[in-house]
């Protein structure tokens, strides 16, 4: 698809008058028309060069023949140019019809031809204004709504580059746009994760117009011991996937064991408190009547854990029964030893049975899971069905996470992770640890498609989740996990991104590492845009993903202006070198360049 033309002579200046009217001559960049019969094709100039041409001129005299003049050497300009579409009567269409032959002309466009080369929509579609092209300010861009937001989207570059506007202008628009749309807010729910705080002023309460004024902003804080939370629901929470990721289940020891206990959860649950205390009591008594001491003490200190007897008021405080080293058994205290072995008559008039029929049901969901998951492992122990060292360091693990889960997590709420009336949500991450950077995305991101796709409606209706920074959650060479978290974690966005369109489920993700993402999320994007990348990984990155970007605008990529990008992909017809629109103060994300001399600017003194 790759021709070379010969420039006239006459079309070798900087711009040509035509019609009355100045135009940009052909250069690198720009566009050309074929023209063979009543077919127009165009193509993309991507490289010139010159040759030189020995021309002889000839002339006939009637009595001496043919003579040759002096042989000249003339230069001559060509054009290296791309064949990437054609003009369909009045609208052109990407693809090529036919090829042309030797010798055809080639024409610049005009400028109503150039226009419709870059109307990327049809008829009476709605469209945004996102900007301009960088080479041509007076050629604005719009785009058709439904060819842009009714696909994946990804926004590249560097730091600096302009990504974070463009991520906010497109969506600003798009609000703006639908700001009276009642069926726009109840139809299609948008969530922004947000690692850096960008979308959000950084207090709890105070409003901002970022993308959209009315939305959600949820400040998570793993610093706080009561901050902001999200509403989720106990059901979703409790997976034995989910749960088994958290804990760093092995495959074949430690997850069957954690699938046993929820299975012992979803039981109990129905049944009630009184159920749960009953098989407490069952187990305490088959713990009493044990001849191994090691096996017993353990077993009594996960009782424990589960009552969090140490925490119980002080008539609960302590032991009241000891281990008898030489006829091996418990006895009570307060009877002495002589007494015998600790009855089910004597085990009520122990602290740890009292503390049973105090015990009350947490209301945080991981705090309950982690309670059966001793209780299953008293039973499992007690029944040499599991070995504690096997089992007690996944329970270990879930718990060392429990504390910062449950500061995020509000699953004892009923709420909607929406509220009523707002359709957009962000999901403040910048003051939490790095383990629920990494964990809480996939947990509210996993519900949220879940319960789109397992909606009677959802082809009348639309979730769209957008990433900034997606490389912390969707890398594929991360080193900080384990292998099975990774895989699940890449597994739960690679099917969202490959399976979410039949569901009218859309993902945007803004990275400045395309390399770092897994090559399947990056092949399935429809539209880029694409910003200043320096690094040469992320850029091959690129051009083994993006069909639609040609080699000139590849090579081009590292030298890009901040604010120019450019967008390719099915809502346009062609690449185009685009400065997206800046966006004013208040609407602007949190992401702006430092200006270091108003920080060393010298306090002003009275």
């Amino acid at each position: 698809r790759k021709v070379k033309i010969k420039v006239n002579k006459n079309k070798n200046a900087s711009h040509i008058l035509y019609k009355g009217q100045i135009f940009k001559n052909v250069s690198v960049g720009s566009y050309i028309k074929i023209i063979k019969g009543f077919t127009e094709i165009i193509g993309k100039i991507e490289e010139e060069f010159i040759t030189s041409e020995i021309t002889t001129s000839i002339k006939y005299n009637k009595k001496q023949g043919i003579e040759y003049e002096k042989e000249e050497n003339k230069i001559v300009r060509y054009l290296g140019v791309s064949l990437f579409g054609h003009f369909n009567g009045e609208k052109f269409e990407q693809g090529i019809r036919e090829m042309p032959l030797i010798d055809n002309e080639c024409y610049a466009l005009d400028k109503d031809e150039f226009n419709k080369l870059h109307q990327f929509y049809e008829g009476k579609e709605q469209t945004l204004k996102i900007g301009h092209l960088t080479e041509e300010a007076s050629q604005k861009i719009e785009i058709s709504i439904n060819k842009l937001f009714a696909s994946h989207i990804g926004v590249f570059g560097n730091t600096g580059s302009g990504k974070s506007n463009t991520l906010a202008r497109i969506y600003h628009e798009l609000f703006k746009k639908m700001k009276d749309n009642a069926t726009f807010k109840e139809k299609s729910k948008f969530i922004i994760i947000d690692f850096n705080g960008e979308y959000g002023k950084n207090k709890e309460g105070e409003e901002d117009s970022i993308i959209a004024q009315n939305k959600k902003v949820y400040f998570l804080d793993t610093n706080k011991e009561r901050g902001c939370r999200i509403p989720f629901s106990e059901k979703d929470l409790i997976d034995v996937e989910l749960i088994s990721i958290l804990a760093n289940a092995t495959e074949k020891t430690q997850k069957p064991f954690i699938k046993r206990a929820i299975n012992l959860f979803n039981k109990v649950r129905d049944k009630g408190l009184e159920y749960f205390k009953n098989i407490l009591k069952y187990r305490l008594k088959l713990i009493f009547g044990m001849t191994i001491k090691d096996k017993a003490h353990i077993l009594l200190d996960y009782v424990k854990l589960v009552l969090d007897f140490d925490k119980l008021g002080y008539e609960h405080k302590g032991n009241n029964y000891e281990w008898h080293n030489t006829c091996d058994y418990f006895y009570l205290t307060s009877e002495g030893a002589s007494n015998g072995q600790i009855g089910e008559a004597g085990m009520e008039k122990t602290n740890i049975y009292k503390a049973i029929d105090s015990y009350k049901s947490p209301s945080n969901a991981i705090t309950k899971v982690i309670h059966f998951l001793y209780l299953q492992l008293i039973f499992d122990v007690y029944n040499d069905k599991a070995q504690n060292d096997h089992i007690a360091p996944a329970i270990n693990k879930l718990k060392s996470k429990q504390g910062d889960i449950e500061k995020v997590l509000a699953t004892e709420s009923k709420d909607n992770i929406f509220p009523e009336t707002r359709n957009l949500i962000v999901l403040h991450l910048k003051h939490t640890s790095l383990d629920i950077k990494k964990i809480l995305p996939l947990i509210i991101i996993r519900k949220l498609y879940n319960d789109h796709k397992g909606s009677d409606d959802f082809k009348s209706k639309s979730l769209h989740i957008i990433i900034d920074e997606a490389h912390n959650i969707l890398s594929s060479s991360s080193e900080r996990e384990s292998e099975t978290w990774k895989d699940y974690r890449l597994e739960t966005f690679e099917e969202i991104i490959k399976e979410g369109r039949k569901f009218n489920v859309f993902l945007t993700i803004a990275s400045q590492r395309p390399h770092d993402i897994s090559p399947t999320i990056i092949s399935q994007l429809s539209n880029h845009f694409i910003h200043r990348l320096i690094n040469d990984f992320d850029i091959d990155a690129l051009r083994k993903t993006v069909a639609y970007l040609d080699k000139l605008s590849i090579e081009s990529i590292p030298i890009l202006a901040t604010g120019s990008c450019f967008f390719t992909g099915q809502a346009s017809n062609i690449p185009v070198k685009v400065t997206i629109d800046h966006l004013e103060e208040e609407y602007r994300p949190n992401s702006e360049t430092v200006e270091l001399t108003k920080i060393w600017k010298k306090p002003s003194t009275s």
